[in-house]
């Protein structure tokens, strides 16, 4: 046995990467214990999606349970029903959190479409016309995951663990909720909560409430829900179904003379067998079954409008009218205890006009997210995604705010980074609720003729709308508006993108960084650049180097020498560079690029060209180069000319506080 000495810094932990992510940079003094009332610097009522997912997010960012409270009335996560579908988008953000291999492996991919409409020959009744991919916008996850919306929660309340040790407090619910600023100026948000049958107040500097459609943080401050419902009724059922329908592991849109039905492939269970939703058309009047006709003196039926025909619907009712949509295929529960959930629901799309409260001096203290902001009908498998996107896109943002990273922060008065949090999040509840009006409209109406020969929606109609929604869906089509932290204000000559075809990678302020794989150039590995992205709440600088880059007084050294000697100016970590290189007109070694490449990128500096042709899908000329500031959720803030980095480095100024 060979003998040895072994020697170790004393230091050495600290070499050790460590299975959680860094926190942010803290400027504000952190949060002392309370001596007598219970405070907190955030606190979250809801621990659904949208609230976890905040709940998470803020937990990685740095906020330690002293300083960050999230309460939910249900005693565990959810068990059964409601949603099941991940989008394009969210699946980039649970992998850029590093939550997304257990959904990709255990859920189900759905890579196509399915649309069945009425055939022309009675005895088929119906016919497919056509498949096409379930999502036909470039991304780096080209499909849709369905995994119980219990599972993803219990995702990311195991990983929470790993930051908090308290996590969700459970069993709790809120009580009432007001902003109080003569209590206390500095935690102005007074809350009442109730954990098992005992009350007690908290106050916080902030309050978000994730707790759904009925939220009482909403009431509580006298917001409301507006807009309209429709008289459509669906009826919906996870189940092992025994069929004979050929696509039943297709997502399937299915318009038939007896109604329609959408069909959701679901995840395998436990016990080998695969789950299969259907969204079912409940049409007309619903004769209620025998033990639940309401007795009245006069023996007439209750008067049939949408709310009693909802609560009249039976799972022998969605039953009955999925079979009849099938035919002639047969569709059936496989055998006893074979359903796993079902409900009924009436089609409506409804937003609310503020997504935020303001104190006095006009601090947002109070935000709402998720369904609490805006619902709508669960078929275009938005419901989830874009709650979840409300709490990524606010996290960062409070995290800024509390952490004094912000220059209104370090002065002391209101935010303006917060303000955003409407701005962007209320534009696309309010896309979102258009597309679903029209959407659940004409998967609603009926394809070809009606009986009294008046012409109904056509099969390309129906197919246009689905494609056309496509990019929105996917969450790869989002699009912010022109804010402070979207400047979109470029003229034609100082813009060094080329192209408009966005929605395939070409680079615009308030959308996504489209996701690209490259070589790098430290050690060959290949790599996906959203990989460099992941989400810890950093800024990032892309910088797509000229064809000069080997050119000591080209363009690209000089920006690269100038970038390098700003990034020490904001706090610590905070700010992050990432570089891409076009082909060059010879190999290069370290020593023949700026220093300042290797010192804030060495592994983060990648051939742009070897892989994917990364300055063709962005638009940018690879003579010219580009600047490109990323924000902490993976949405571009600014772009700039490579000779224009006073513009780059403006923005990051008007967010960030320099030291």
């Amino acid at each position: 046995m060979p003998v040895f000495t072994e020697h170790a810094a004393a230091s050495r932990e600290l070499r050790v990467l460590p299975s959680f992510a860094s926190p942010l940079p803290r400027l504000t003094p952190t949060m002392s214990p309370a001596c007598t009332t219970e405070k907190y610097e955030v606190v979250i009522i809801g621990a659904g999606p949208a609230g976890l997912m905040l709940n998470l997010l803020l937990a990685r960012y740095g906020l330690s349970d002293g300083s960050l409270l999230c309460v939910d009335a249900k005693p565990t996560a959810l068990k059964s029903g409601q949603a099941d579908g991940l989008q394009p988008r969210t699946l980039e953000v649970l992998k850029s959190l590093g939550l997304a291999d257990e959904i990709l492996c255990e859920g189900c991919q759905m890579w196509q479409v399915a649309f069945w409409n009425p055939s022309e020959d009675k005895k088929r009744v119906i016919e497919r016309t056509s498949i096409v991919q379930d999502v036909a916008v470039p991304a780096r996850f080209p499909h849709e995951v369905t995994i119980h919306q219990g599972r993803i929660e219990r995702i990311l309340e195991t990983d929470l663990l790993r930051y908090s040790k308290r996590g969700v407090q459970r069993n709790t619910k809120l009580i009432n909720v007001e902003i109080d600023e003569d209590g206390d100026a500095e935690f102005p948000v007074l809350a009442e909560i109730e954990t098992e049958g005992q009350r007690r107040t908290v106050r916080s500097k902030y309050l978000v409430g994730a707790d759904g459609a009925h939220s009482a943080v909403r009431r509580s401050f006298g917001l409301k829900l507006e807009g309209e419902t429709s008289d459509h009724i669906w009826g919906v059922v996870d189940l092992v179904v025994d069929t004979d329908f050929p696509d039943i592991r297709r997502r399937c849109a299915i318009h038939s003379p007896a109604g329609s039905v959408m069909v959701i492939p679901r995840e395998r269970t436990a016990t080998g067998d695969y789950l299969t939703r259907l969204y079912v058309q409940v049409p007309g009047d619903v004769i209620p079954e025998s033990n639940q006709q309401p007795a009245t003196s006069t023996g007439t039926p209750p008067v049939a409008d949408a709310r009693a025909r909802r609560s009249q619907v039976t799972e022998k009712t969605i039953f009955a009218n999925a079979a009849a949509a099938f035919k002639p295929y047969y569709i059936r529960p496989k055998k006893d205890g074979a359903v796993d959930w079902w409900a009924a629901y009436q089609i409506g799309q409804r937003v609310t006009d503020n997504f935020s409260v303001k104190d006095s001096k006009g601090v947002n203290r109070v935000f709402i997210v998720g369904d609490a902001c805006h619902t709508h009908s669960p078929k275009a498998g938005q419901g989830m995604n874009v709650s979840m996107m409300d709490s990524f896109n606010l996290a960062w943002k409070l995290a800024y705010s509390v952490h004094g990273l912000t220059p209104a922060s370090a002065i002391g008065k209101p935010d303006p980074i917060l303000d955003t949090y409407h701005t962007e999040r209320h534009t696309i509840a309010q896309e979102l609720i258009e597309f679903d009006k029209a959407f659940s409209s004409m998967f609603s109406g009926k394809i070809g003729a009606s009986e009294d020969g008046a012409s109904g929606l056509t099969h390309d109609e129906f197919l246009e709308v689905f494609c056309r929604g496509n990019g929105f869906t996917s969450g790869c089509g989002v699009e912010y508006p022109e804010n402070l932290t979207v400047d979109q204000n470029l003229s034609g000559d100082q813009n060094p993108i080329h192209g408009t075809d966005y929605l395939s990678g070409i680079l615009r302020p308030g959308r996504r960084l489209l996701n690209v794989r490259l070589v790098r150039h430290a050690d060959g590995y290949r790599r996906d650049l959203q990989d460099d992205f992941a989400s810890t709440g950093r800024f990032r600088i892309l910088c797509l180097a000229s064809s000069d880059l080997l050119d000591p007084q080209g363009v690209s050294a000089r920006a690269l020498t100038t970038l390098g000697a700003s990034i020490s100016r904001f706090p610590k970590s905070l700010v992050e560079q990432v570089i891409i290189h076009p082909r060059l007109p010879r190999n290069f070694m370290w020593k023949d690029i700026p220093r300042e490449a290797k010192e804030h990128s060495e592994m983060s500096f990648y051939s742009g060209y070897e892989m994917d042709d990364v300055y063709g899908i962005y638009g940018v000329n690879p003579t010219e180069g580009a600047l490109a500031i990323v924000r902490p959720d993976g949405y571009i803030g600014v772009i700039a000319a490579l000779n224009d980095v006073n513009r780059a480095l403006g923005y990051l100024e008007k967010l960030v506080r320099t030291i």
